[in-house]
């Protein structure tokens, strides 16, 4: 196993705590996305001289920071744990211990903005052309919230010159051990077994590439609907490859031995992306 190993410490997920209440962190990271990205819009219009008020801006971070948090939790319970939460529907509106889907938020999304739209009489390309630029700075905030939550671990790495050790996998990474001699002498030496990081590949080509991309495309003349068939296209063919190195959830697992659920939720992503595109430039 290779020397360049990452301890990850057991992050306390609360940010803040009183006798009243709790601030998680990976709410608190919302929060930050959610503020960043009204002045972001906001500098946005201003800058390339859109016709978009203020108003206007504020009005559809809130709806879309809204749409994205119920959507996000509906899309993770129906997608991923519907059994658990059936059984346990309080369960459902935690969402500081975590378990929002990327798919189930962009689902709730689209939705907020076709009544958007057909409300404002503006067109759903134009909107989601402006929003899209938006979107990776709080995606990628939100993969620093799953790691600080100690979720999402990625798959067992031997032979690749980064792992990083997560202790709260340490009950899966113990039956793994259990299989094969080699994951059991490294288990039996470090208490863990040597993982892809996962969340941080996430938060660099999910948030941080995204962001500087669409950052500038947002600059550049495109034609209504371009930059949102793109970023369809671009963050489905990042995920279905980062999914590779990642764990599938354990009450899942695999479909047909080798396709996970984020993969599945992908394609349609992807193949939407591409109509938009070619819609977009035949147009």
């Amino acid at each position: 196993m290779n020397k360049y190993s990452i301890l990850l410490p057991n992050f306390n997920p609360i940010a803040y705590s009183c006798e009243m209440f709790s601030i998680h962190w990976y709410g608190l990271l919302y929060l930050i996305g959610f503020y960043f990205s009204i002045w972001y819009g906001k500098n946005f219009a201003k800058k390339t001289k859109q016709k978009w008020l203020k108003k206007e801006i504020i009005n559809i971070t809130y709806i879309s920071f809204v749409s994205i948090i119920i959507g996000g939790r509906l899309g993770y319970i129906i997608f991923y744990n519907f059994p658990y939460y059936s059984k346990n529907i309080l369960s459902c509106f935690k969402i500081w211990e975590g378990g929002m889907s990327f798919h189930g938020g962009l689902i709730g999304i689209i939705v907020m903005i076709l009544i958007y739209s057909k409300k404002n009489k503006k067109k759903f390309l134009e909107i989601t052309d402006f929003i899209v630029p938006l979107v990776p700075f709080s995606l990628g905030l939100g993969r620093l919230g799953n790691l600080i939550n100690g979720e999402l671990w990625g798959k067992i790495s031997i032979n690749y010159p980064i792992y990083i050790l997560f202790p709260a996998a340490k009950k899966i990474d113990f039956a793994a051990s259990q299989q094969n001699i080699q994951l059991k002498l490294i288990f039996d030496k470090f208490g863990n077994l040597p993982r892809h990081p996962s969340q941080i590949y996430e938060f660099i080509f999910e948030g941080l590439l995204l962001f500087i991309l669409f950052h500038y495309l947002k600059y550049t003349n495109q034609k209504t609907g371009i930059i949102s068939g793109l970023f369809l296209i671009c963050y489905a063919i990042i995920r279905i490859i980062l999914e590779l190195f990642r764990e599938p959830d354990i009450n899942i697992g695999y479909f047909l031995n080798c396709i996970t659920m984020g993969q599945i939720l992908s394609i349609p992503m992807l193949i939407i992306g591409i109509t938009i595109l070619i819609y977009a430039k035949i147009k």
